[in-house]
């Protein structure tokens, strides 16, 4: 619990701060003008801009509102009852909306949250944690929020930010530095080596109460050098003695909420089939596996995979990967509906053409697809098959239209 006194004087010293905050690229998320009854919700990545588009919002808005973010220490003790005395100073200053940042961190925020829409003021709220945020929301707001996910910069982001052209040249450096904005001003690589220690300490060890923080470290040391590599919780159980797999599974989902890294499943019309054969690991930015990585090899082709998994990633959250009697890397659907069919190969030759053709041809006639993609660092091509046509772009030209 705190004193009013307390809560304006941190209203009053994060409003001055925000004065001096250069906004930056105006990120796009849409929609938001027109929720008057509902609250807006922005979940992502710690870092990855969400306080940013937060104030862009805000800078919207012509009459007085209050801007909190709850990671600021001196709110530390905040409970549901300040909330009150929050909105006394809200009343007092007639401010029509509020603006919450990283509101996980309260207990119970969502009946406040409830019943302040019913007054009908306007409600804007950031999170990193996924499930947390799922699970408050289920309860008191139902059907009355709508969630936005926010990640690190796109590739057309990238640009715009950077000021580059769209050619081979910036998508390699994109590839190279992921887009976190504080990572891409300064170019310091204490930028990305902190970021990846707060989210699994501070997001996830402290958060969980997890005793074994050096294990967990490990782990996430071994994801970020495999991406897009198969997994189990069983092997990944032996490789860091984790007492049971369902331990090990926990630790990979607080992982998942934390958005540092997403598990795509083997396609299989079965979902119990899904669960139990091994799933594939990315990362939610480049960047970050090039800065923490312990691979000792230059893998351009693991960083150009996972770049364009977070391409389509933005889109939609359901990717699989085929695998039968060969492999196909990604198999997207939107709303249930496939959308596409992707290989993903930095070059093209006689040592690989076969492999990543055939892969690609078994999952198009697997799936009754008469075109699919192959994505590559600077080759374009096209090839035709019994009527069927694999597309083969630069990512750059690729990216263009799966902005």
């Amino acid at each position: 619990m705190l004193s009013r006194l307390i809560i304006e004087q941190v209203i009053e010293s994060q409003k001055v701060r925000l004065t001096y905050l250069n906004l930056g690229l105006q990120r796009m998320i849409s929609d938001y003008a027109e929720l008057t009854s509902h609250t807006l919700i922005v979940s992502g990545i710690r870092r990855c801009g969400k306080s940013t588009l937060l104030q862009q919002i805000n800078k919207t808005f012509n009459g007085p509102t209050i801007y909190l973010n709850f990671e600021d220490p001196r709110l530390a003790g905040f409970d549901l009852s300040d909330f009150n005395r929050l909105h006394e100073i809200g009343v007092k200053e007639e401010i029509t909306a509020y603006f919450f940042d990283e509101i996980q961190n309260i207990e119970n925020w969502e009946s406040f949250v409830r019943f302040r829409l019913d007054e009908g003021y306007r409600i804007f709220i950031t999170g990193s944690n996924a499930s947390m945020l799922s699970k408050e929301l289920g309860t008191k707001l139902t059907g009355r929020h709508i969630t936005k996910e926010l990640f690190p910069f796109s590739y057309s982001e990238y640009k715009a930010f950077t000021g580059q052209e769209s050619n081979e040249l910036s998508s390699v450096k994109y590839m190279k530095s992921g887009g976190f904005p504080e990572y891409l001003k300064t170019g310091l690589p204490e930028v990305l080596m902190h970021a990846f220690n707060d989210i699994v300490v501070r997001d996830i060890a402290i958060r969980y109460n997890l005793k074994n923080i050096s294990v967990l470290q490990q782990l996430a040391v071994w994801l970020v050098s495999n991406t897009g590599k198969p997994i189990t919780g069983n092997s990944l159980r032996k490789i860091f003695q984790i007492g049971s797999s369902s331990s090990m599974m926990d630790y990979l989902s607080y992982f998942v909420d934390a958005y540092l890294f997403f598990f795509i499943p083997k396609f299989s019309y079965s979902h119990k089939v899904q669960l139990v054969n091994p799933k594939k690991v990315y990362c939610i930015d480049n960047g970050l596996i090039e800065i923490n990585s312990v691979s000792f090899t230059d893998d351009n082709g693991r960083l150009l995979e996972n770049m364009v998994f977070m391409q389509l990633r933005r889109k939609t959250a359901e990717i699989y990967y085929y695998s039968d009697q060969k492999e196909c890397d990604f198999v997207v659907f939107q709303n249930g509906k496939l959308q596409g069919l992707y290989q993903v190969c930095w070059q093209l030759d006689q040592n690989n053409m076969d492999r990543e053709l055939s892969g690609l041809l078994e999952a198009m006639n697997f799936f009754d697809l008469n075109t699919g993609s192959i994505i590559t660092q600077n080759q374009s091509d096209s090839f035709i098959f019994d009527k069927k046509t694999i597309i083969v772009l630069p990512f750059h030209e690729w990216a263009k239209g799966e902005k």
